[in-house]
């Protein structure tokens, strides 16, 4: 058991020990990000660097994912009384440095930092227009030290609604702060708890959706890695309100590092009697257990899921009756994604009007973006709503690799559409990206530029729902397999505008008639492509030609008469379709080619061209 008290004495003994201390503190990006691009051997060797140079003050302390994806991995040292300095792409070499010269000796390695010049990543442009809500504590605290998160104001929001609120007090803020679902469809969150509170039953639930499979996603992933005790001690609050006294986390299998995480959060939350009975010393009990899932996308939609905690085969149901009147074992459900769960707390603390003095009047607060595909500065952004994609693109993003030009973003992964030069000025709000042939989706954003063929991209997304549907209801199974069908043909030269036509049709039968709300999506690559860049399938089917020279079977590598006859373009085929003989011009076989573009990458004379 845990009172209000107790809680602010745990903060102000971390308070005093960060005021006074001399403690040298060197945060390592532990996300799944950095971990892929190399923090592992790098947060050991400081580890190891401390403990074998005696350093007694300094803590090499773990983190979520600081937000520059593209900087990993990614070291900050914090020395009381200085700025931060962060280093970049830093291995365990340059860790060894970093101890000698600037732990030791108090000089930063300016070579390492962010442009020579020793700043903080917060410096950045990148940074500048962000408002951190849902990722406010990830990249800054230690997701496995609790008391981390309580020094930030953790549990706290948990204490003012269970001794200073009704559970109606705590819905009505949430409604009045306009809360909206993070996971796709963007549905008030007030108004979903406000339907299950009302419902009498002997047990209800509250469930954590953190099955993100979208393409490019990478969100909820963060948060549960970086800041974990925020979604637990939202679902406390959730299930205050709604009474409900047990939770789950559903989290896919394929996210090892949240799930440890999630544990660790959720052990030391019982130790410190934050879960289980008689939280603050009030007769409410909440406890939750964790889920793994088997990786399937369709179990992200709510029916599904609940399926797959039952035990069953993770497939959509027809509602209603919904979740919040009948859900997980017949009984009373909500369920909020991460994101969603993720600005509980604070709107609790802090107060609905706080949350709704940022972002759009339907669409208040800020939303958090998985920034991928062809952009410099890939990672995870929260900025408020309203925001243009202009900014994200090119003041966030830094626009696109090589000086190439913007062509399109893919938002809300296969569920979502387009959006493309027209609309880069357009407020990204719910409401606004519905009115222009988009949706918020997850908050996956793949950037594509000029060198993207669209009809790819569209054949992409499409060969993914094909994959993941459940295969319950014939529109989704039985429609986006033809739809795929025709996107091969077209991409293969043997597509003929009839098949456009086939397509439109196809994916309004499907968007009408799909069982649930992944198959009803499914078509809208498709379908904002075809709105887009109709000019680019035109191509593809009359011209039998691919304007950006992605799709193989619709493109040719020439030799021009540029060619000296080195032979090195013979030398490194593959499948030897080049001929020609020393300081002669060659040629490439075309039924041979495997249009892989060898050739074409290792000519030193830029002889070989594509068509």
């Amino acid at each position: 058991m845990r009172t209000i008290s107790e809680l602010k004495e745990i903060k102000d003994a971390f308070t005093a020990k960060r005021q006074d201390s001399e403690e040298i503190r060197v945060i390592v990006g532990m996300g799944t990000c950095g971990i892929s691009a190399g923090a592992t051997p790098v947060y050991e060797a400081l580890r190891d660097g401390v403990k074998r140079l005696g350093l007694e003050k300094v803590t090499v302390c773990p983190t979520g994912c600081i937000g520059m994806c593209t900087y990993e991995p990614i070291v900050e040292v914090k020395v009381p009384g200085k700025e931060t300095v962060t280093y970049i792409h830093v291995d365990p070499k340059k860790a060894e440095k970093i101890l000698k010269y600037h732990i030791q000796e108090g000089v930063p390695v300016s070579e390492y930092t962010i442009g020579g010049d020793c700043g903080t990543l917060t410096d950045l442009e990148f940074y500048k227009k962000q408002h951190r809500v849902a990722i406010k504590n990830c990249g800054i605290v230690n997701p496995e030290d609790i008391t981390e998160y309580i020094y930030k104001d953790g549990y706290f929001a948990l204490a003012k609604a269970l001794l200073e609120m009704t559970p109606q007090d705590v819905i009505d803020e949430i409604k009045k702060s306009g809360l909206r679902g993070r996971g796709g469809g963007g549905f008030p969150t007030g108004l979903k708890w406000s339907f299950a509170a009302p419902n009498e039953a002997d047990q209800k639930y509250i469930i954590c959706n953190a099955d993100e499979g979208d393409p490019g996603a990478f969100m909820d992933r963060s948060v549960l890695e970086g800041d974990p005790h925020a979604v637990l001690e939202a679902m406390a609050i959730a299930g205050y309100a709604i009474g409900a006294t047990k939770g789950f986390i559903y989290v896919r299998a394929e996210y090892p590092v949240a799930v440890k995480r999630l544990n660790i959060a959720i052990e030391q939350a019982k130790e410190l009697g934050l879960l289980g009975k008689n939280l603050m010393g009030t007769d409410f009990d909440f406890d939750i257990e964790i889920r793994l899932g088997a990786g399937a996308f369709v179990c992200g939609e709510e029916t599904a899921l609940i399926a797959s905690i039952e035990g069953y085969r993770g497939m959509s149901r027809n509602k209603p009756p919904f979740p919040a009147n009948k859900g997980l074992w017949g009984k009373p459900t909500v369920i909020n994604n991460v994101e969603t769960l993720a600005n509980v707390a604070q709107i609790i603390l802090k107060g609905a009007d706080w949350f709704t003095s940022f972002g759009t009047a339907k669409s208040p607060g800020t939303k958090v973006f998985a920034l991928g595909g062809k952009i410099n500065n890939t990672g995870l952004v929260e900025v408020p709503m309203g925001i243009t994609l202009r900014e994200i693109i090119y003041e966030i993003g830094n626009g696109c690799p090589g000086g190439k030009k913007f062509k399109a973003v893919q938002i809300g992964g296969p569920s979502g559409g387009c959006i493309t030069t027209e609309n880069l000025d357009t407020p990204i709000d719910f409401d606004n990206l519905v009115a222009i042939g988009s949706m918020m989706g997850s908050g996956g954003m793949i950037v594509m530029d000029e060198d993207n063929c669209m009809v790819d991209i569209a054949r992409f997304f499409l060969d993914f729902t094909v994959d993941e549907s459940c295969g319950k209801c014939t529109p989704c199974r039985e429609g986006t397999k033809r739809m795929h069908e025709i996107l091969d043909r077209i991409t293969e030269g043997k597509g003929t505008e009839e098949d456009l036509d086939t397509l439109k049709e196809l994916a309004s039968n499907i968007k009408l008639t799909s069982l649930c709300g992944l198959g009803q999506t499914a078509p809208n690559p498709v379908l904002s492509t075809l709105n887009h860049f109709e000019d680019e399938y035109i191509a593809h089917v009359r011209d039998k030609s691919c304007p950006a020279g992605v799709c193989k079977s619709l493109i040719n590598f020439n030799i021009t008469d540029d060619c000296r006859g080195c032979t090195l373009c013979l030398r490194s085929c593959p499948v030897q379709a080049i001929s020609g003989t020393l300081k002669e011009k060659h040629s490439i076989d075309q039924e041979l080619c495997l249009k892989c573009g060898i050739c074409m990458s290792v000519c030193k004379f830029n002889a070989i061209i594509k068509e």
